[in-house]
């Protein structure tokens, strides 16, 4: 299991064309990708950095995790997306180490990818999410083999 690189880190927010706003103007930042995921309740945003994103999490319904974090927290950071070669295989070994996981298998996320996240009280208080981006694997393999 390795950390190939940040993937992105996700923001909780209200309005998130209001947040695309935000970020263009503070940072010349502009939207790289947009997608809506009904299962998770929630519109995104994606803001190239480098080779990583900033994503914008605006809920879609208020039973959404993120409108729920909202409710809780305000906006803000919500989580961390690590990008690994093989969610599946990193998964199970660290739940083999005794970490605690949100999903118990790989599932979609945005951008054709697997995703899958491990729970806070294992990740040193952070909410992470691993991320097998199947246009970068390969590469990213090569590159940290």
């Amino acid at each position: 299991m390795r950390l190939q690189r940040i993937d992105h880190v996700g923001y909780a927010v209200e309005d998130i064309d209001e947040a695309i706003a935000y970020h263009r103007r503070l940072y010349g930042a502009s939207v790289s990708h947009r997608e809506e995921i009904p299962r998770d309740g929630v519109r995104e945003a994606l803001l190239a950095v480098g080779e990583s994103y900033i994503q914008l999490l605006e809920p879609t319904r208020d039973d959404s995790p993120v409108a729920r974090f909202l409710a809780r927290r305000g906006p803000g950071v919500h989580h961390v997306g690590y990008g690994v070669a093989d969610v599946a295989g990193t998964l199970a070994d660290l739940r083999d180490m005794g970490v605690r996981v949100v999903d118990d298998t790989p599932r979609h996320g945005s951008r054709s990818c697997l995703v899958a996240f491990l729970h806070p009280k294992s990740a040193m208080g952070v909410l992470v999410e691993l991320v097998e981006d199947p246009s970068l694997t390969a590469e990213g393999a090569l590159r940290n083999g």
